[in-house]
């Protein structure tokens, strides 16, 4: 079994980074593989641009996308949505989420944006019939500590214990869905 995480922030002392990594270690605990994806380390140009699901990282994270029993999308929350990033690399690697188990880690900067991730959510079980962990975190600014220093952590007990439960139900929920997915014919070959 292998997780894909992506990291979607693209602030340098970024919170939902930190959600990421700690999600990572959790499921390197869980003796899970992982592969992690900081999309601060990537040049990608925004969908709808000629030549933009054309470069070399879209078909990497395409193709790991494709091969991964279950995505963790880790971003900041901006205005009420998911960060731009989060949904740019939804457009460009399309196809890819198909059948995909998704959970969402979020870093938001108030309580009132609980439910922002609804938005990307329902569009990945309506274009690509993904199945949602019914499970998502979403932290605070409060919930790290040495917030935004580069030795950041979450430091919330809650917020640990909700990333273990998102992890482990992402985790049984892949491999509960993995061997049926694998046959049909939407997953065959096509990203």
């Amino acid at each position: 079994m292998n997780i894909c995480v992506l990291s979607c922030s693209l602030h340098p002392q970024s919170r939902s980074y930190v959600l990421a990594r700690q999600a990572e270690e959790n499921l390197e605990k869980l003796g899970v593989g992982v592969k992690f994806f900081d999309l601060r380390e990537y040049e990608m140009d925004f969908c709808g641009r000629p030549g933009a699901r054309n470069l070399p990282v879209v078909d990497e994270l395409k193709t790991e996308i494709l091969e991964a029993s279950a995505v963790l999308v880790s971003v900041p929350i901006y205005n009420f949505y998911a960060n731009a990033v989060a949904k740019n690399v939804i457009e460009l690697t399309g196809r890819s989420w198909i059948y995909k188990v998704v959970g969402f880690m979020c870093a938001a900067g108030g309580e009132a944006s609980y439910m922002s991730i609804m938005n990307i959510a329902n569009s990945l079980m309506l274009d690509f019939r993904c199945l949602i962990v019914p499970r998502f975190v979403y932290a605070l600014g409060d919930a790290f500590g040495n917030d935004r220093e580069p030795d950041m952590f979450v430091q919330d007990e809650s917020i640990l214990d909700r990333l273990n439960e998102l992890t482990e139900m992402t985790v049984k929920l892949a491999q509960a869905v993995d061997p049926v997915i694998d046959d049909l014919p939407e997953r065959k070959g096509r990203v």
